[in-house]
């Protein structure tokens, strides 16, 4: 059964590194990252993607949390009838159970993924106008006392561009080394209720 995997452009490299892992047929099609920002226009831009893998895939998988959209996600892909990996967002995912636990120890806690590490200075410094206007970090940052790197790989490269953004934004950083957490497992799930059917289908 070929299948569509609908992924947000934040998680499609690890989304991309799972399917070679464990040999999935499938496709990553991505959706691009920024929509982050209007968080309103994600289910439009994720429908249409279903829409147009449907011509091409058996079935379609969306890896993406709620990420902003108060449940519209979910509602639009209810009426789709395709199912997404669980959780509400990114950070959440790759804590895979200790999210939670992380923000009770301290709720100011700016979270930081490899993508974002990677793509800091694009994502927040230039889109945040901080490049511009340098006193717009304390307006955006005040209320935080941390940056926390969910680490998906452990790449020195990575951890001193987490340590640079960190200083960046005048706050301490802990490094959790998670790798792709409930990434992996939540999709290896849903992957395998595909592989189930197909077995049943033969």
């Amino acid at each position: 059964m070929k299948t569509a995997l609908i992924a947000c452009g934040a998680l499609a490299r690890e989304v991309l590194a799972l399917k070679e892992k464990h040999g999935w047929e499938a496709e990553v099609l991505g959706v691009p990252s920024l929509l982050h920002n209007t968080p309103d226009l994600i289910p439009p831009a994720v429908r249409q993607r279903i829409r147009e893998a449907r011509a091409s895939y058996d079935r379609v998988i969306v890896v993406y949390g709620d990420c902003g959209t108060s449940g519209a996600l979910d509602d639009m892909l209810a009426a789709e009838g395709v199912d997404r990996i669980a959780g509400p967002h990114c950070y959440e995912i790759y804590a895979n159970g200790q999210f939670e636990r992380i923000m009770a120890e301290d709720l100011g806690t700016f979270f930081l993924t490899d993508y974002l590490v990677g793509s800091f200075d694009h994502l927040v410094i230039e889109n945040l106008g901080i490049d511009r206007f340098p006193g717009l970090r304390e307006d955006y940052f005040h209320n935080y006392n941390r940056v926390v790197y969910l680490a998906q790989r452990d790449d020195p490269e990575l951890k001193a561009r987490a340590q640079w953004a960190a200083d960046c934004l005048q706050l301490p950083l802990e490094i959790r080394q998670t790798g792709y957490g409930g990434l992996e497992s939540r999709l290896l799930e849903l992957m395998d209720s595909v592989n189930g059917l197909n077995g049943f289908s033969g």
